[in-house]
């Protein structure tokens, strides 16, 4: 059996290992009978096939997935330009990084009251703290990436009389790339896990409203069945994100 076979195992192993944790949790501090019964493995798998073979939870997707997308291209749009600037110039960096850092430490979800001050609710508000969560990993990566170039690549541009230009797009932005990557992996941890209360805002769809919902029906195995869901998903777009990632890497 190979490493890979053999990592391959011992995961599932933990994933069974995990669910067996939370049927032993249900059933050791709480009646079988009660409450508690809504919220058992079994019971929130029978939700979960209920609600997969509804239309509705896939729009509820396909909402939660765009904002995320929506965010991460607008974090992308503002992170990437700064962090090019950032590392490129030390004054720059020197000026700004207390800033950044500052910024970067305050939660995004702190923001909530006063953006939905100033923009209401809706869809424009999660958009900005999306945004705000994903714009610190792909700016400081990309700073990160740019102060880590080899200057013999530059100096070789500079010697074949290259413009900035093409030496931004032929030199920098290949080399930092990874490191782009690596930030945008980042930023899909983050907005994945301030996208559900963010969709509490007032909004109609999504996740986050979903669960909002299956709590005012009492419809608890189907509250723990969107968490699982919700855990599921975003496995699979940090999966997806670490396979881009490795793909530049061994490209």
């Amino acid at each position: 059996m190979g490493k890979h076979a053999i990592h391959g195992a011992l995961g599932v192993a933990g994933l069974f290992g995990l669910i067996l944790l939370w049927w032993l949790g249900v059933h050791l501090f709480g009646e079988a009978d009660g409450l508690s019964a809504r919220f058992s493995p079994q019971a929130t798998l029978g939700s979960l096939i209920e609600l997969l073979g509804q239309a509705e939870v896939y729009e509820h997707i396909w909402v939660s997935l765009k904002r995320i997308l929506i965010g991460l291209v607008l974090a992308l749009l503002i992170g990437v330009p700064l962090g090019l600037l950032v590392g490129s110039y030390r004054h720059l960096e020197a000026a700004t990084t207390p800033a950044f850092q500052f910024l970067r430490m305050i939660s995004p979800l702190s923001w909530m009251p006063v953006v939905v001050m100033l923009m209401g609710v809706g869809d424009q508000p999660i958009y900005f703290l999306l945004a705000f969560a994903a714009l610190w990993p792909i700016l400081l990566n990309t700073a990160a990436g740019v102060r880590q170039l080899d200057p013999r690549w530059l100096q070789l541009s500079r010697s074949l009389s290259a413009t900035r230009w093409e030496t931004l797009c032929k030199v920098i932005i290949p080399g930092v790339l990874g490191h782009v990557l690596t930030g945008v992996r980042l930023a899909i941890g983050i907005l994945w896990i301030v996208l559900v209360p963010c969709e509490m805002l007032g909004v109609s769809a999504g996740l986050g409203y979903f669960i909002l919902d299956t709590r005012d029906r009492l419809a608890y195995s189907e509250l723990m069945a969107m968490v699982l869901l919700i855990g599921v998903l975003g496995f699979m777009l940090d999966a997806m994100a670490r396979g881009l990632h490795r793909r530049w890497v061994h490209a």
